[in-house]
């Protein structure tokens, strides 16, 4: 193969690959985590790539599943274009496709437009009645909102 054909097919190689991302990507925002695939989610947020072993170690014992329910979450995310699996090092090693920040910015839109019709201020009100705010709380509040005017 010459090396134009060469850097073509690495070319159409990488192009597919950020296809292959990118795909994942627009189904995950339509997708949502469940609470129990969220924990896996936390361990591969937190631990960066993971084998299923280190997986299940981190979420298996606190949430009394065995390793097989770890290894269905993991499937379940694939699945949905949450997470990506790649052979390394003559085993399996997992990473998230969508960064936490991410996930939740979606989740809270989620909640915001679910049940408050997306607007913010009955959202706010709503937890300032539910809730017994602290002068620190109060504070905190305040000084968002200077910064969010200026």
């Amino acid at each position: 193969m010459g090396e134009n054909q060469a850097g073509l097919a690495l070319h159409l190689y990488i192009d597919s690959i950020i296809q292959m991302y990118k795909d994942a990507a627009m189904k995950a925002r339509k997708t949502q985590i469940s609470a129990a695939e969220s924990q896996v989610m936390e361990a591969l947020w937190r631990g960066g790539p993971l084998t299923p072993e280190q997986i299940i170690a981190a979420t298996a014992k606190a949430n009394d599943w065995g390793a097989g329910t770890v290894r269905t979450l993991i499937a379940r995310l694939l699945r949905k274009g949450f997470l990506a699996g790649a052979r390394q090092e003559g085993g399996y090693v997992y990473k998230p496709l969508i960064s936490r920040a991410d996930y939740v910015g979606s989740e809270a839109q989620l909640l915001l437009d679910r049940l408050f019709g997306g607007e913010v201020t009955p959202l706010v009100a709503h937890f300032v009645s539910a809730q017994k705010l602290t002068t620190a709380d109060i504070r905190k509040l305040k000084k968002l909102i200077r910064e969010m005017e200026n």
